[in-house]
């Protein structure tokens, strides 16, 4: 009886350390996400009212395709499997920053075209959003694996439909892709918590967590971006 009693009260131990270790990693992947929101929003505004950095970055049209597809191409080239793995934790923290502050700079254009009441209130409705759904993909017992591959598939089907809006500016295809955008990126919110709470509990203890935490508010700071984006083109008030 005693050895049954000593292995419950170890167990029970090994879940209560697993459980804080849990709420903070997601402390952690919440507070970058955070920040790198915040320098994002500041990065933007300070573009989008400074007339010489708008002529810097958006004075030429070759010039403003850079910077509206630098952020795609950073992620691409700059968090790859090879990079990542040769980064200490604090040196991918201050790649996701720069990227961050890249993002800013392409989306100074959101402050351009539309109000600030609308942009602060859209931003507003994505948190509250972002932060149920987050919630919801934390907690449900619902096995959202697989959804994974449809989700991934429904973001380069809307990367490419975006694309070719850019030569074909219709509004009808721009309203369609935003309401897509919507629910595939909401979907994406629940599917990347739960993948991440996964991802720990599978790794826990181990060295690489704190690298897991960057990528992990990678992941949901530009699912959050995104879903922004999208509902802006619904809800925004243009100037």
């Amino acid at each position: 009886m005693q050895p049954e009693r000593n292995l419950h009260s170890q167990t029970a131990a090994r879940e209560t350390t697993h459980d804080a270790g849990l709420r903070a990693f997601f402390q952690k992947v919440y507070n970058t996400m955070a920040t790198g929101l915040v320098f994002t929003g500041l990065v933007a505004w300070l573009v989008a009212n400074t007339p010489a950095l708008q002529q810097v970055f958006f004075g030429n049209p070759v010039m403003a395709m850079v910077v509206m597809l630098s952020p795609l191409a950073f992620v691409f080239f700059g968090f790859t499997p090879g990079r990542v793995q040769r980064m200490s934790a604090s040196a991918l923290a201050m790649t996701f920053y720069a990227f961050s502050g890249i993002f800013g700079i392409s989306l100074a254009t959101v402050f351009m075209i539309y109000s600030g009441e609308s942009v602060a209130r859209v931003f507003f409705i994505t948190a509250a959003m972002f932060a149920g759904i987050s919630i919801f993909g934390y907690t449900t017992r619902r096995d959202m694996s697989s959804m994974g591959s449809l989700l991934i598939m429904g973001v380069w089907g809307l990367l490419l439909a975006m694309i070719v809006n850019m030569f074909l500016q219709s509004a009808m295809m721009h309203f369609v892709i935003s309401g897509i955008g919507v629910l595939v990126y909401t979907g994406l919110v629940a599917w990347d918590t739960q993948n991440l709470k996964r991802m720990y509990s599978a790794s826990y203890g181990a060295d690489g967590v704190g690298k897991m935490a960057v990528m992990g508010a990678l992941s949901l700071y530009i699912n959050f971006i995104m879903l922004f984006q999208f509902l802006l083109n619904f809800m925004g008030n243009r100037n």
